[in-house]
């Protein structure tokens, strides 16, 4: 079927194959690490991760529909699974490798040192993830402030938590932030957040009657709840205006929610005064002419009439 050339190159081919195929690659101790057991360690690897994600996945549904656990709770369940099933596709893998576990415990003090330095961050964010999963002061679907970052949680991870902006931008924001700033949950114990619109009218308007309108537009408003119930304070007589804010309550579920809702307030806000004459207020400056001594005017002739 072949010729002698084409069979003596396969068998060449063959032997190269096999060559690498049992290559040794290092020792490690008393033993020596081979390229076969090394990809046979990473294919175990490899596919471990991927039945191990699954299984977590099915171990956290299951437990959010029998035990009836709520969403964050059957979440971090079902990563502490996914962490045990990787640590012993690890232990498993290392004597496929013909690396010893023991290995470990003889490393030299400068790479123990250097590979310390190195997964720092990363194991502090591994244990900020834990204890955010004990602790839970965020949880999926929360809106948080973080820095200067503002938005919606969409997954809390082994090393980093996803928030989506109000822009629809994903932030990865480390694990280890949520524990060592200062971070402001919206949500934390309920959605209820509240809201405030700042208005200002002209002087001489009716006070009582901006009072009423604003309190209108806000119970007008479908978002805005009834309990507790919106109010309006008169805050202060300003060098231009007068000054008027709303407070009202919202159930909010995305962090646009509330400049929304302001939007709208101060679009119906515009519509109540214009109906009722009332005028929103605008920086104003009063010029005084000093009237100690009389007032001169000069009247300067049109230069084309002199000139006809």
């Amino acid at each position: 079927m072949f010729s002698e050339s084409t069979e003596e190159l396969l068998l060449k081919i063959w032997d190269v194959l096999k060559t690498v195929w049992h290559f040794e690659l290092f020792k490690s101790g008393d033993s020596s690490v081979y390229f076969n057991q090394l990809v046979v360690a990473l294919l175990v690897v490899v596919v471990g991760f991927v039945i191990s994600r699954w299984i977590s996945r099915k171990i956290g549904k299951r437990l959010s529909k029998v035990g009836k656990l709520n969403e964050n709770t059957a979440h971090a369940l079902q990563r502490v699974f996914h962490l045990l099933f990787i640590v012993i596709i690890v232990l498993i893998a290392l004597p496929i490798a013909g690396i010893p576990i023991t290995v470990f415990t003889v490393m030299g003090g400068a790479v123990a040192i250097g590979v310390g330095f190195g997964a720092q961050n990363l194991f502090n964010n591994l244990i900020s993830g834990i204890i955010l999963m004990i602790e839970k002061p965020i949880r999926i679907g929360d809106i948080v402030e973080v820095g200067e970052e503002t938005g919606k949680v969409e997954d809390i991870g082994n090393r980093c938590v996803r928030v989506r902006r109000g822009d629809g931008i994903d932030v990865l924001i480390p694990n280890s932030q949520f524990l060592e700033q200062m971070v402001v949950n919206w949500t934390l114990s309920d959605s209820d957040v509240r809201g405030e619109v700042l208005v200002g009218v002209a002087y001489g308007s009716d006070t009582r009657k901006t009072h009423d309108l604003m309190l209108q537009a806000a119970r007008e408003h479908e978002k805005i709840l009834k309990s507790p119930d919106p109010f309006v304070l008169f805050e202060d007589f300003g060098d231009n205006s007068l000054g008027f804010r709303l407070y009202y309550w919202s159930s909010v579920q995305k962090p646009l929610d509330i400049n929304r809702i302001n939007s709208a307030l101060r679009f119906r806000i515009d519509e109540l005064f214009r109906d009722a004459n009332i005028v929103i207020a605008f920086p104003q400056r009063d010029v005084h002419l000093d009237t100690l001594s009389p007032l001169q005017i000069n009247l300067v002739k049109n230069q084309t009439q002199e000139s006809s």
